[in-house]
């Protein structure tokens, strides 16, 4: 599998990530993000960071797909098989595609089809854990008739890749089927601790749950979880819909899925309105919780 020419479609937290732990490992590295046609402040810091990591910065999905023998997709969830119909609008003759994004089997499935008609090879990944904490070693599920071959690849490279299935959909569901826990756990959590804060019994409502679920300390999780979503609540509710996707393409309705978006997208158009410009990144639960109920007017 051929890899000396690497290039993102996405250059977000997580395209940013793999780009710098990755450096060094192939000849030329380029990337194109769909922002570069945005406010020019987002466009301009898109571009030092890739150029400050040594790479070409191209003006579409196609000059990246002619620029490269493997590409990695790390981009929302809604613009999944957008990307992968736009990188297929021309000849890929052999060039890997490795889809990190949160989307639904029959998402990952289009794109598989749209890669493999013109000519490329498509590897889906199921990222099992947040990327900022572990960099190129977060766990990686693929997926797809080459992902036994890219999982070695990539191995070499120093991420930790395993190859679970040689059909497109088993990682993806796989991931998904987490996600809905976790996001749901987060978007119970915030609206949870929030409700408590609000009535003042905190104190009680934590000691009841240390004591059934004692091997989690929840203030951290609780201050972590809110400061996740109200940084990458947007993203999250996208990965939800698509979650809601999944489970309805079971047949079975996506009620409880497809109520953990909006929560998600209500924080984070929160934390974009400025409602937690007074909370540090490292505050604890309280007073994400406390900005919330200052915004709402609560009790």
């Amino acid at each position: 599998m051929k890899a000396q020419r690497l290039g993102w479609v996405g250059f977000g937290e997580v395209g940013q990530i793999f780009a710098q732990g990755l450096q060094g490992q192939v000849s030329s590295m380029a990337m194109w993000d769909i922002a570069l046609n945005g406010p020019p402040s987002r466009a301009n810091a898109l571009r030092e960071r890739a150029q400050a990591l040594g790479m070409t910065v191209c003006t579409s999905a196609a000059e990246l797909a002619q620029m490269s023998d493997g590409i990695i997709s790390a981009v929302t969830a809604s613009n999944t098989l957008q990307v992968a119909q736009e990188l297929s609008a021309q000849a890929l003759s052999g060039t890997w595609v490795l889809d990190l994004n949160s989307a639904s089997p029959g998402t990952k499935q289009a794109c598989e089809r749209s890669i493999r008609a013109a000519g490329g090879v498509y590897v889906e990944a199921g990222v099992m854990t947040s990327v900022p904490p572990y960099g190129i070693r977060v766990p990686m599920l693929l997926g797809g008739a080459q992902a036994a071959e890219l999982a070695q690849l990539l191995n070499q490279w120093g991420c930790d890749a395993k190859a679970i299935a040689t059909e497109v959909g088993v990682a993806s569901a796989t991931k998904m089927s987490r996600s809905i826990m976790i996001k749901g756990l987060e978007a119970l959590v915030i609206e949870s601790f929030t409700t408590a804060r609000a009535y003042g019994v905190e104190d009680r409502m934590l000691a009841t749950l240390a004591e059934t679920f004692p091997q989690i300390d929840w203030p951290k999780q609780g201050a972590y979880f809110f400061s996740r979503v109200a940084q990458h609540g947007k993203r999250r509710a996208e990965e939800m819909r698509e979650s809601a996707r999944t489970v309805a393409e079971t047949g079975v309705e996506p009620l409880m899925t497809q109520a953990i978006a909006p929560k998600h997208d209500w924080v984070a158009q929160l934390a974009r309105d400025g409602v937690f410009d007074d909370v540090g990144p490292q505050s604890p639960w309280q007073d994400w919780a406390d900005a919330l109920i200052r915004k709402t007017g609560g009790k």
